[in-house]
């Protein structure tokens, strides 16, 4: 065995290793997708509410509305997620469903889960204009701590979203220019960048 082929041996290697506690399977397009969800969603928002960006001005039944949006966006970027990456998976010849898959579940639904019902507490509160950072930040929180069992590049945008969500807190308020920043330009722009480096090669 020649230096070349040992070399790719050991490239074959790595690359076992790092499936095996790394899932990897997740598409760059699920990214663009749920960035364009979210600007639909923004504009939806956007029109609803007539410019009008100020939280503080909201009724109980518009913030209402907005979650129910929101919870219909969420559903279209997991319903997305799931189709684009199992479809990777089956071009890959890999299984969708095995240990690196459930450990970066887990620990992205771990701040999810938590964020959500801060967001219910605050909701029930009259605290709207917190929700918009909240959001960001656990989000950001769950990219974080799922990164250790996917791609790094996402413990990258998780750091932006937390960054986005507490500039958010200084500036109640404004929770719908956030958002679309967040949750839609830089899931465009880190669903692109993932698709390229990943997908296509």
């Amino acid at each position: 065995m020649n230096n070349i082929e040992q070399l790719e041996a050991i490239q074959d290697i790595r690359k076992m290793m790092n499936r095996s506690v790394r899932f990897l399977s997740l598409s760059g397009l699920s990214g663009v997708f749920a960035g364009i969800y979210a600007l639909i969603a923004g504009f939806i928002v956007y029109t609803y509410t007539k410019g009008i960006l100020l939280w503080d001005t909201y009724s109980f039944k518009d913030i209402k509305f907005f979650v129910v949006l929101g919870t219909v966006t969420l559903i279209l970027a997991i319903s997305t997620a799931f189709l684009l990456t199992r479809r990777k998976a089956k071009r890959e010849g890999v299984r969708l469903w095995d240990e690196s898959a459930k450990n970066a579940l887990i620990n992205l639904l771990i701040p999810l889960i938590v964020g959500g019902i801060l967001c219910i507490a605050l909701l029930s509160q009259g605290l709207n204009g917190l929700l918009a950072p909240t959001t960001l930040i656990f989000y950001g929180l769950s990219l974080v701590n799922a990164s250790r069992y996917t791609f790094s590049t996402i413990r990258q945008l998780g750091m932006i979203e937390i960054v986005l969500g507490l500039l958010n807190s200084f500036f109640i308020g404004f929770g719908l220019v956030f958002w679309v920043v967040g949750f839609g330009i830089f899931h465009i722009i880190y669903g692109i960048y993932m698709y390229y480096k990943y997908d296509r090669a």
